[in-house]
């Protein structure tokens, strides 16, 4: 379990985030919504330790992981995985060597032992025999599918996934979501998913949190998110025209 307790984060004297507190539950995808510019972004860094927070916590597990020294973050750092919006794969690195990036960094595993492990998350993004093949030559979604390959290369116990349906067509979104929900549920992660896609939100939304202006406004599952009579949310969830027609 993630606890996230009063935090606050701001920028140069203007506030981003104010005083969110919540959790996100192990074996569940757990998604953060909002419009651009919302503190969303900010919120997930606050979480993996890419910003430190202006007073709050998060922990991990029990174990406290904001405002504590490099040394103290690493081990946590370790039980992490983090897919970037994008990808953001090495495009001179074979989808091999884009997945077996964080099992040079983070451990001592054997060169034996890191092929086994890179073709064990393959096979789990249905991805077997495209070890040799680089960026370049994969569709936009088999890019994806790398980049989440590569975040649970370290076995995960909390995944964290920046937009990861952006640039994908409907379809291969879809199967995305599919993976993400299958795979926490598979290796019992705590997965948080920051997206403004509400196919995701009604497929795979167990938990939702909805931020507006660096606020926790809402929170609930993807059976409330429709009938809720919070006026913020409503303004975004039927911003588009597949909610607007469930609504009807």
């Amino acid at each position: 379990m993630i606890e996230v307790k009063n935090i606050s984060k701001s920028f140069e004297g203007t506030t981003v985030l104010h005083d969110i507190s919540t959790t996100f539950e192990r074996g569940k995808t757990n998604l953060i919504i909002g419009q651009s510019g919302s503190g969303k972004t900010v919120f997930m860094k606050c979480c993996i330790g890419l910003y430190d927070v202006d007073q709050g916590e998060v922990d991990f597990d029990g174990r406290r992981f904001s405002n504590i020294s490099d040394k103290k973050r690493k081990q946590i750092r370790q039980e992490m995985g983090v897919l970037f919006q994008g990808g953001a794969l090495f495009d001179s690195f074979t989808v091999e060597e884009n997945v077996m990036f964080p099992l040079n960094m983070l451990t001592e595993m054997s060169l034996e032992e890191k092929h086994e492990r890179v073709n064990f998350v393959l096979e789990h993004v249905n991805l077997v025999n495209t070890n040799k093949k680089y960026p370049a030559e994969l569709s936009g979604g088999m890019i994806k599918r790398v980049a989440i390959a590569r975040a649970i290369s370290l076995m995960p116990k909390y995944l964290f996934a920046d937009e990861p349906n952006s640039g994908l067509d409907p379809k291969t979104a879809e199967k995305i979501d599919e993976l993400l929900s299958e795979l926490t549920k598979k290796f019992n992660m705590t997965t948080v998913i920051n997206t403004h896609d509400m196919n995701s939100v009604l497929t795979i939304g167990e938990k939702i949190c909805f931020i507006n202006h660096g606020k926790l406004c809402w929170e609930g599952n993807k059976d409330e998110v429709l009938t809720t009579d919070k006026k913020q949310l409503n303004e975004f969830v039927f911003a588009n025209e597949f909610t607007r027609r469930l609504r009807k």
